[in-house]
């Protein structure tokens, strides 16, 4: 029996038929579920080519990228001028993210206001029965300096100038942040809403649900684009795969990980 991948792809796969060799991709985790799909489209159709991804975050990506140990550089932010200017960088945006408050399963918290939001992620609310809920200090968790998902909360979910406390727990990916959530009854942090699960809650922002359809339409704030970004134009296997991602079956891949996608 075909796969799915194969079923649906064909027409877009073509283009490899007759390519050998390997793409390597590496940075914001965000990213993985849609490169995860097509890069098994593209194996499954010519066993001849091997893609590897790695995640490590944005920073990791325009690292990478940019000094040559990755083909593609996933971002989830825009690069900065100078980092365009240090590697030569050509950025692609793909698809829209938002970007949800998630807590535990069982948290009975429905939803935040930015305010509410800002309080609780400088440390100014400590405990969950200030906000209705019951006794419980309050586990802060959030992306390390340098995440595309970090920036996009804090720049969009936060006060400007919101200064997160020292004692705030960091892990590095958006799997990560949603096992600690899920193990932790009493954590609070955010994670790209396409690795939105019921294993964690995610919550309401200004009394808008984070979700595929909200950000679409622009009304749910907290959101950014996705990029993948080469060292100067991507040529060969590594431009099939750019042009792959804007083709239908990208799109599909886009739309089934939880994103928006965008036309190129």
């Amino acid at each position: 029996m075909e796969s799915k991948s194969n079923s649906s792809a064909s027409g877009a796969l073509a283009v490899f038929a007759k390519e050998q060799g390997k793409i390597d991709i590496a940075g914001g985790t965000a990213h993985i579920p849609v490169m995860k799909k097509a890069a098994q489209a593209i194996m499954e159709s010519n066993p001849n080519i091997t893609i590897t991804i790695t995640g490590g975050g944005t920073g990791a990506g325009i690292t990478k990228a940019g000094e040559g140990l990755a083909d593609i550089g996933n971002t989830g932010r825009a690069l900065k001028p100078q980092e365009i200017e240090k590697y030569n960088l050509v950025s692609f945006p793909f698809a829209v993210d938002g970007v949800a408050i998630a807590v535990h399963k069982e948290n009975p918290l429905s939803n935040l206001t930015k305010e509410q939001a800002t309080q609780i992620f400088s440390g100014a609310i400590k405990n969950w029965s200030e906000l209705g809920g019951g006794d419980g200090a309050i586990n802060i968790y959030v992306r390390e300096d340098g995440s595309g998902t970090r920036d996009t909360f804090e720049s969009k979910g936060l006060n400007k100038g919101t200064e997160i406390p020292q004692s705030a727990n960091v892990v590095s990916s958006n799997g990560a942040m949603k096992i600690a959530i899920a193990q932790d009854k009493n954590a609070i942090g955010y994670v790209g809403i396409g690795h939105l699960d019921p294993s964690i809650k995610g919550i309401a922002f200004e009394g808008v649900e984070p979700n595929q359809e909200k950000t679409k339409e622009g009304s749910y704030q907290i959101s950014r684009l996705l990029y993948m970004n080469t060292k100067g134009e991507p040529q060969g296997l590594t431009k099939l795969f750019v042009d792959y991602i804007y083709s239908d079956d990208g799109a599909q891949f886009i739309e089934q990980s939880g994103y928006i996608p965008l036309p190129k």
